[in-house]
């Protein structure tokens, strides 16, 4: 399974103040790695346009509000609102062994433990406790599997497979 260049952290809501900042929903499980970007990338529909960060700061809320230095102003900004803000893989924060990016998850093809596919994983719900994968069973029908080691026996990103033990009466 190729892996995704570009990772999406935030999606930009609206311009703020007047010298061109932007106002960010932090689309990561920690909104401090904005105060180390560097360089980012947003998705337009013709190709990535890139933009290196000036500055960093949070408001009370806890959104970040990002500087970039070619932006100058309310108006620049402004045409940047709800576009995604992207940083390439290499970038990106170094994840613990048996922890993995949401967009990697998506796509893979679910088997159980005896090798009968069961579907495809089409989302991540994020409830707090653990994750819920959603998978889009063969009979198109979505399955909650909880992300948890009693239910997720093995996950391969690389060949793009996730072998499940589904619990009783999950399925």
């Amino acid at each position: 399974m190729k892996e995704k260049e570009y990772l999406t952290v935030g999606k930009i809501l609206s311009s703020w103040g007047v010298k061109g900042q932007v106002k960010v929903e932090a689309l990561t499980d920690d909104p401090n790695r904005f105060k180390n970007l560097q360089e980012i990338a947003i998705d337009l529909a013709h190709g990535f346009i890139f933009y290196q960060v000036q500055s960093v700061f949070f408001l009370k809320q806890g959104f970040p509000v990002l500087k970039f230095k070619s932006i100058d102003t309310r108006e620049e900004a402004e045409e940047l609102k709800g576009y995604y803000i992207k940083v390439h893989r290499k970038d990106a924060v170094r994840l613990p062994k048996g922890h993995y990016f949401i967009c990697d998850i998506i796509g893979l093809t679910v088997d159980n433990e005896l090798g009968d596919s069961i579907g495809t994983v089409i989302d991540v719900l994020q409830t707090g406790a653990n994750d819920i994968y959603v998978i889009e069973a063969k009979n198109k029908k979505e399955l909650l599997i909880p992300a948890i080691k009693q239910v997720v026996k093995k996950i391969d990103i690389e060949n793009g497979t996730m072998v499940i033990r589904p619990m009783e009466g999950m399925m």
